[in-house]
């Protein structure tokens, strides 16, 4: 029987944990311990990670013990500054300020071999009276058999040290406009290191995640593997993070336990978005954060089931919410097609989306297909005349909008113009890609630096479906509910979604308990209304969540129940991979 923890408050949960099977330790003293007695000389991993503090602590530690250790950086066995961005640059989009295309590279192109095979030499050479640790990302290549000790670091940490001026790109040297180094992180950096990680994940004998500057709280590899696995057979709920925008609202700030309520507003909460969410680790008040696509390397098939095949170690389907109760309106948009994802960003399925409207207020409304008179021609060119002048566009000429209604699903498949309005809680549902986002119109205002927003004005109209219009918006892209009736207390919901997505929906309603079968995929769900409910899976672990929350049962654990904590009924929504699909 796997250990188990669960909390009984009825609050949204900013810092949620899944129970160690095994422990942590945040001793330096116990992880120099480990390190000898495991014969540990590299030390990797990620970019962003601050290595002078672990570095002194660890010699601090050698040094009790009367040992001589000698530490070697692996920045300085990279290629000239030069060399390494000849071999990047045409993966970073040229002038493109948002967007690049996935790089196949591997980490060990970075590296001179000459230096690599002099590090070799003196790793296999080590004097008996001296202890040599190489550290920083690539360590793990001076050796491909031997155990090795990895420094993580969550993303939404990196991006705010980027913003604080204390981490830059991989092996380059300080940069100060932090849109270039976010696109070089998402296209350049985390695809190499992210490869890098998996490739080396049997290896590692030590995790350490250094989301905090003064504690390094670590598991052992093999701790660590029965944890995810664990994970695995059961549930798994990621740390959200909460980012503001231009167009952003007060509903979270309201309505969220613990959120920072110093922000201005919020735009999106990343409830489950995988490139950046980590998972927290909790043993004994002990926390660690591991990136989410560790939990994907090791356990791909269980988390995926009759998916795997098809996505590998990517996680398909996202969720997240966009605010904008009190806020204003998003961009008009729309989103690339699968062919076009995959030729111009190296993406291997695109940002198919959906809107549940969880919470809504006033004459809230979406807009969504273009009117039937639209001439795509005259369409662009008030468009480019706006963005050229700065006068505003009677955007309802071209554009359909409806009254939004609460519990409804809005369908918006790859080359569907669309925006949310102002006084919506939209829990966006998704294909995994979230950078692509083609903005043609964002209602003539800054950025929340007091700069203009970049538009996409080419690149959406080389995605753009007219055809999606008049009355084909209102027969194919407004979900019609389909009613199960499971028993005297519940009933199943079927929200149907485009043929073009490869998800599917689901909302479950009930007053007491539903059991669930996973049939071989892995279910996204969020209490979209009530006070919270009880998970309990087949092997026996419990788990409370929350209104509002994102929680995912993997397909491995087979069958699971729901039961209703709250005085009033509960509705669950669901998303997982249509079978068809697979």
């Amino acid at each position: 029987m796997y250990s188990n923890t669960q909390t009984t408050s009825f609050q949204y949960d900013i810092l949620p944990t899944f129970p160690v099977q095994g422990k942590l330790s945040n001793s330096y003293h116990e992880l120099v311990d480990h390190l000898i007695e495991h014969d540990i000389h590299c030390i990797d991993g990620f970019v962003g990670v601050n290595w002078e503090i672990p570095v002194a602590q660890i010699q601090q530690e050698f040094v009790k013990r009367g040992l001589t250790v000698r530490f070697v950086s692996m920045e300085t066995a990279f290629l000239p500054e030069s060399s390494i961005q000849e071999k990047v640059a045409p993966y970073l989009g040229g002038n493109d300020p948002l967007f690049g295309k996935k790089v196949p590279l591997q980490l060990a192109a970075y590296f001179d071999t000459v230096k690599l095979a002099a590090f070799e030499e003196i790793l296999n050479n080590t004097a008996a009276n001296e202890y040599v640790i190489f550290y920083g990302p690539g360590a793990a290549l001076l050796d491909n058999s031997s155990k090795v000790m990895y420094i993580d670091l969550p993303k939404n940490v990196l991006i705010q040290r980027m913003r604080a001026g204390q981490a830059w790109n991989l092996a380059c040297a300080k940069q100060t406009n932090q849109k270039e180094l976010y696109k070089r992180y998402y296209f350049v950096d985390w695809e190499l290191l992210n490869r890098h990680k998996r490739t080396i994940l049997s290896r590692v004998e030590i995790l350490a995640d250094q989301l905090s500057l003064e504690n390094l709280p670590w598991i052992s590899g093999n701790d660590l593997k029965e944890t995810l696995h664990a994970m695995s057979e059961n549930y798994f709920r990621v740390r959200p993070t909460f980012e503001p925008g231009v167009w952003g609202g007060q509903w979270m700030k309201e309505h969220l336990t613990g959120i920072d309520q110093q922000a201005k507003n919020y735009a999106w909460s990343f409830e489950m978005i995988v490139p950046e969410n980590g998972i927290l680790l909790e043993s004994n008040g002990q926390v660690l954060e591991i990136s989410f696509d560790q939990l994907m390397f090791q356990e791909s098939s269980n988390i995926l089931g009759t998916a795997q095949p098809r996505f590998d170690v990517e996680f398909p389907i996202r969720f997240n919410f966009l605010d904008t109760f009190d806020g204003d309106n998003l961009s008009i948009q729309c989103h690339p097609s699968p062919s076009y994802a995959k030729t111009e960003f190296g993406e291997n399925f695109t940002q198919d989306e959906s809107y549940y409207i969880v919470d809504r207020k006033g004459d809230a409304q979406v807009y969504l297909g273009f009117q039937e008179d639209i001439d795509a021609d005259q369409f662009r060119t008030v468009l480019e005349q706006s963005f050229h002048t700065g006068e505003p566009i009677a955007i309802d000429k071209y554009v359909q909008k409806f009254d939004s209604q609460k519990h409804q699903l809005y369908l918006i498949p790859h080359g569907t113009v669309h925006s949310s309005g102002t006084n919506n809680l939209v829990l966006e549902i998704s294909a995994t890609p979230y950078n692509y986002t083609f903005k043609m119109y964002d209602w003539v205002r800054p950025d929340l630096d007091g700069k203009p927003r970049p538009l996409n004005i080419d690149r959406a109209f080389s995605n753009l479906n007219f055809n999606r219009k008049g009355d084909v918006v209102k027969n194919t892209l407004l979900s019609q509910p389909q009613i199960d009736v499971l028993d005297t207390q519940s009933i199943k919901v079927h929200l149907p979604t485009h043929e073009d997505h490869f998800y599917d929906v689901f909302r479950y309603e009930f007053e007491d308990e539903v059991r669930i079968e996973t049939k071989g995929q892995c279910h996204i769900m969020m209490l979209v209304e009530g006070e919270a409910v009880e998970l309990t899976t087949a092997n026996g672990m419990k788990r409370i969540f929350h209104y509002a929350e994102t929680f995912a049962v993997p397909a491995a654990a087979k069958s699971y129940s729901l039961r209703n904590l709250g005085a009033s009924q509960a509705k669950v929504i669901q998303s997982f991979v249509k079978d068809s699909k697979c």
